[in-house]
Formats: C-alpha cells, structure tokens, sequence
C-alpha cells in the first residue's frame, strides 16, 4: 500500500492517504479539505473512508467537505470519541468551526488493513493505527518526535497516556512513526530519546 502524508491546515496537522485495494483512506483530514479532495481524485480511486485517530477539532475539520463530495464516505472512529465530535467546545473559529456529525459513522469497527492499538490519554477513545506489513504507526496525538499528547483538556488523563504508550513500546524499534504533527520518527528513537517514555 501507498502512503502519502501532507500538513495542513494551522496546527499542522499531518493528514495521510493511503491507497488501498478498494481505495483511498484519508487519516486525520484536519483542513484544506479541497487540498485533499484533490490528492483523492489524482488516484482515481474513490474515497472509501476517513480514519480518525480521535475527535479533536484540528483532526476532523475537513470531513464535512470529503462528505459534501462522496457522500457515503464512511468515518471510523472509537465510539468513546463520538461525542467529542459535535461537542460545542470542540472548534476554534474561524478557522475550525464545529462540524456537525458525519453522516456516516462507524464506531468500534475498523478496515481489515490495519490493525487498532487503543491509546487513550489525550482522549478517552484516541487509537493508533498500525500497519504492520508497511511498518508504519499512525500514532495521532498519543506519541510525537520528541514527545506526547497534552492531557490537560477535557477527557485527558496523564496516567492512562502513560498506560497507553507502554503498548507501543511493544512494537519493534524500526516501526516508522507518523505522528499527528511534526517530524516522523521510530519507535527505536522514540524508545532512546523521548523523556516521556523514559
């Protein structure tokens, strides 16, 4: 499978595109919804789902518009974030206004390519997605280069962050990383240098 991974939007979030047997999955669309759309099309695949690491505003800000063009887009996420994703606090205007909820949501199941590591931490229902024959993690908010979600805003908590990224130093240390923003690492850096899983 094809990943291609773009920042978007003003928190930078990094949104990717992987390109599977039935189509294109997007991971965390958080703006620049017609960037994306645009990305899609250059596949000539449809636009079979949206993955969503968790609910928060700057990671689900382009959903409305993937739904505006393919309608029946299925969005998956953890049913412990559904309600996060209408949530009156859950936007930061002008930029990412609160969405209404998509259409067509599946809470609790999940595409047979990648397998779901729950982690919450930063929310109650963040996850990762592994890609283990690619030897890639989508980590969201949960693990960064250098770093970790914030559990200071509602629904964090520290010490199930920290129960959290124990599961991920089970994986091998040449897993690549792509966290929800920033720089790309590995488990394997992240295990040597990161002060927060030491």
């Amino acid at each position: 499978m094809d990943i291609e991974t773009i920042s978007v939007g003003t928190f930078e979030v990094n949104s990717s595109l992987i390109t599977s047997d039935d189509g294109i999955y997007v991971v965390d669309p958080g703006a620049e919804g017609e960037r994306i759309a645009e990305l899609v099309r250059k596949h000539a695949r449809p636009l079979a789902g949206i993955l969503l690491t968790h609910a928060h505003f700057d990671h689900i800000g382009a959903v409305p518009y993937l739904e505006s063009i393919w309608p029946d887009v299925k969005v998956y996420i953890h049913e412990r974030d559904v309600a996060i994703l209408t949530h009156p606090l859950n936007q930061y205007p002008p930029d990412y206004p609160r969405i209404k909820k998509p259409r067509n949501v599946v809470a609790g199941a999940w595409p047979d390519f990648v397998k779901v590591i729950e982690t919450p931490g930063h929310t109650p229902g963040g996850v990762c997605f592994f890609m283990e024959k690619e030897g890639v993690l989508f980590s969201g908010d949960t693990l960064f280069c250098g770093s970790v979600g914030r559990t200071d805003l509602p629904g964090g908590n520290f010490a199930t962050l920290s129960k959290s990224l124990k599961r991920l130093l089970e994986l091998d240390d040449a897993i690549k990383v792509i966290p929800g923003h920033g720089a790309t690492t590995t488990i394997g850096a992240e295990r040597r240098t990161n002060p927060y899983l030491n």
